[in-house]
């Protein structure tokens, strides 16, 4: 099986669902004209099948490897793909031309960066860890910073991690013992120890640039005393180029269960020198940058392992031939039909279809709002955009990686017997995704973080304004081959308003209730978003159809539409249902019945 991008589907997205021609009057999307956008996906889907697909496997089955001079080899192939990324300039799709960038839409590289996920997840990792230090210093740097750091990280010349984990910390981050002592020439001491540091060390690109998060001398305890820091592994000389090497080690890599492809490092920084990024003790919040882009950039990963996991399945269920059709042969000249014949394969891959292309609509759409929230002068639609992405990435995050996770697991259920062995591909696309679910603040963290502080966030105004969207759009379809969509959207809506409510009524009498509900509440955020997803997806569906487009696309993309609606929306009742429960009995055992 060989990996196909879903050119047409973003095509289709980006087109008719987002309809980003209608923002051409914008100078952010001055240059996304759809002739471009169709020629940048083309070519993504080609580097992607052509040059990191073949690698996937080939990462899994070597992994890195560390040596005692403290470096990394990547796996064999890896160095000239990465070489292939930068001299096709796609790292700098989005990026800022002042530094190189290419300057388009954020919602143009998802389109790429999915891509490369599901070609290859482990090698993704390392752009895709370049891309958040890059946006943490646009942010937060000084001019002086900026102009040194940003056109190397742009290009991916240079590349960038986060340094946040420790051995006894890692979502409390207020633990942390890592220090920073001045220097009193603007540069400081960084010493301590950071772990499951992604792409910490390797062999790809002349430079690494860690942003690590330590205390100064002197801060406050907690996570009210943290600073963030540029520690180079090459400290950078009067030209801007690798000079002399920092105290920066690479103690060994993690044995994983998975992305064994990537290099996930044991750092030590040893009085290495870095150099404060924004304002003292206030490095949390510019951590923070980086640490929202990659919690979205893992819910795309959750999609981008499904689709692969998917495409795996269909392949494998055309192909294997088992058992007869219920309703007679329908391969009469063969010993036995192949198995997608049958219902149950037949559900496990309309389920994978759904959520992944649902979830791939309620990503762009995500990222589009992020885009306005900086493009748009419109000072409405830049709140609404920043509202929606503080309410939002956390269920992007949560929601789409367990329910990329459980695709992949439906498709090496396809796959039966087959799929437990390391023949076929489908194992390694669950043992990848599943760290999805951990890193970046585990899916239990996103869900406390959504009810615990973004539906309170500036009086509610981010879910109200979600809400409203949605009353606004079920108000104003009449169309009758749009009933099921807009009755099932509806419906789910009522449903997440009353278990909204619900919290606001009883978590802050109680904060059990509000974290015994969590996850329930972010599964009922996630399938109600989908459902819009869908409905608008309909709707651009349906008017190419109305127009006379005979694409068979379309009418498939309304069949697996009913199919979300009718087989997967209703899981809202019960996640409304388990919810109103309350933390009562699930807080009652004392911890010695454990």
């Amino acid at each position: 099986m060989t990996y196909q991008a879903p050119v047409r589907d973003y095509a289709f997205l980006l087109r008719d669902v987002l309809q980003l021609e209608r923002y051409a009057n914008l100078p952010a999307f001055a240059d996304a004209s759809m002739d471009t956008i169709d020629a940048i996906l083309e070519e993504a889907g080609k580097f992607t099948s052509e040059v990191l697909a073949p690698l996937n496997s080939v990462g899994d089955k070597q992994g890195c490897v560390w040596s005692p001079d403290f470096t990394v080899k990547t796996p064999d192939g890896f160095k000239d793909a990465y070489a292939k990324l930068v001299e096709g300039g796609w790292p700098a799709l989005g990026s800022d031309p002042a530094y190189g960038g290419q300057g388009l839409p954020h919602v143009v590289n998802v389109a790429f960066s999915e891509m490369s996920s599901s070609a290859n997840m482990a090698f993704s990792m390392y752009p895709g860890l370049t891309h958040g230090a890059y946006s943490a210093i646009h942010v937060g740097g000084n001019q002086e910073q900026k102009d040194l750091y940003l056109p190397k990280l742009a290009s991916f010349q240079w590349a960038g991690t986060m340094n946040l984990t420790e051995p006894h910390c890692g979502t409390d981050l207020g633990l942390l013992r890592t220090k920073a002592v001045p220097n009193g020439d603007g540069t400081y001491r960084i010493s301590g120890q950071k772990i499951w540091i992604s792409g910490g060390e390797q062999d790809l690109t002349e430079n690494i640039v860690h942003l690590v998060l330590a205390r100064i001398e002197g801060a406050p305890q907690g996570t009210r005393g943290i600073s963030l820091f540029i520690v180079p592994k090459f400290i950078p000389d009067a030209d801007g180029n690798p000079g002399e090497r920092n105290a920066v080690k690479c103690l060994g890599l993690e044995e994983k269960m998975g992305i064994h492809g990537n290099a996930t490092c044991v750092i030590s920084h040893e009085e290495a020198t870095g150099w404060l990024i924004g304002e003292e003790n206030r490095g949390l919040n510019l951590m923070f940058v980086m640490m929202n882009e990659a919690r979205l950039g893992v819910g795309l990963q959750g999609i981008a392992q499904a689709e692969a996991a998917y495409q795996a399945a269909a392949a494998f269920a055309k192909d294997r031939l088992q058992g007869r059709s219920l309703t007679g042969p329908k391969n009469p000249d063969g010993p036995a039909d192949p198995i997608i014949v049958h219902p149950d394969v037949r559900r496990m891959l309309m389920d994978a279809r759904a959520l992944v292309e649902g979830g791939r609509a309620f990503m762009a759409w995500t990222a589009l709002h992020g885009d306005l929230s900086h493009a748009s002068p419109d000072e409405a639609v830049q709140q609404k955009g920043r509202d929606y992405m503080a309410l939002l990435t956390p269920v992007v995050k949560a929601f789409l990686t367990d329910r990329g996770f459980q695709v992949c697991s439906d498709a090496m259920q396809v796959h039966g017997g087959s799929g437990f062995t390391e023949h076929f591909p489908v194992s390694q696309y669950l043992r990848d995704v599943r760290i999805a679910l951990i890193y970046e603040g585990t899916n239990g963290i996103q869900a406390l973080d959504l009810v615990g502080r973004k539906l309170a966030a500036d009086g509610g105004r981010g879910v109200m304004s979600f809400f409203a969207e949605l009353d606004g759009f079920i108000e104003g379809e009449s169309d009758a081959a749009m009933k099921p969509f807009v009755e099932g959207l509806a419906k789910a809506k009522a449903e997440l308003q009353e278990a909204t409510m619900w919290l606001m009524q009883n978590g802050l009498a109680n904060p059990d209730n509000a974290g015994a509900a969590s996850t329930d509440y972010l599964h009922l955020f996630g399938l109600t978003a989908l459902a819009y997803m869908w409905s608008l997806q309909a709707k651009a569906a349906l008017a190419r159809i109305a127009g006379g487009d005979k694409d068979p696309f379309y009418e498939t993309k309304l069949t697996i539409g009913r199919y979300y609606i009718e087989r997967i929306l209703p899981e809202t009742s019960g996640h409304l249902a388990k919810l109103k429960t309350g933390s009562e009995l699930m807080m009652k055992l004392p911890a010695e019945a454990f």
